[in-house]
Parts: structure tokens; C-alpha cells; sequence
């Protein structure tokens, strides 16, 4: 499943506080639009239904794409693309929750 949990680990087995300071983003250095992620979510899942946007909100961050060096400088980088972790969460929550109550 795609998580960020590996990662934090990675960290903590492999550096002290001292190398690696007080924040290191989170994340794979691609961007995606909101609207991308859900057709992506949409093709994954089998909706067929209309994604609806409601165009009087704000449009919010145009880019949300964070910068990954210190990560990557740490030898962290994602095993698994976002559309392969978007399917096996999904599978995971089918599997294990669907249907529960």
C-alpha cells in the first residue's frame, strides 16, 4: 500500500536529529491537480458518475508541489507510483472494510 510511513522509519534507523533538522517534506516531487487526482481516484475505483466541481469556492494552491531534495539527499525515494497505491488502498479498504458497520 502506498504509505509514508516507510519513510519516517528509513529516517529514524538511518540519521539523528542533528542531520536531518527540524522538517523534511513529505513527498515524491511530481505534482498533480486536484482535479487530475480525481480522475485518477475515479478511473481506479470504477465511478462512473460525473466528478462536480463547484466553480463559486476558490480554486485554493495552484501548485502544491513540494520540494523533496533534503528527502532525496537521505537516499529516500517512493517504491510505488501514486495510481499503484491509489489501487491497493483501495483494494485494502474493500477487502477489510466495505460493507462494515
Amino acid at each position: 500500500m502506498w504509505t509514508i510511513w516507510p519513510m519516517p522509519v528509513y529516517l529514524m534507523e538511518n540519521y539523528d536529529y542533528s542531520d536531518i533538522g527540524e522538517f523534511v517534506n513529505i513527498g515524491v516531487g511530481n505534482d498533480i491537480s486536484i482535479s487530475e487526482l480525481a480522475e485518477l481516484i475515479k478511473y481506479v475505483v470504477g465511478y462512473v458518475g460525473e466528478i462536480v466541481y463547484d466553480a463559486s469556492k476558490p480554486d485554493g494552491t495552484p501548485r502544491k508541489l513540494l520540494d523533496v531534495t533534503k528527502l532525496n539527499e537521505f537516499g529516500w525515494q517512493a517504491k510505488i507510483p501514486l495510481r499503484e497505491g491509489i489501487k491497493q488502498a483501495y483494494e485494502r479498504y474493500v477487502t477489510n472494510y466495505y460493507g462494515q458497520k
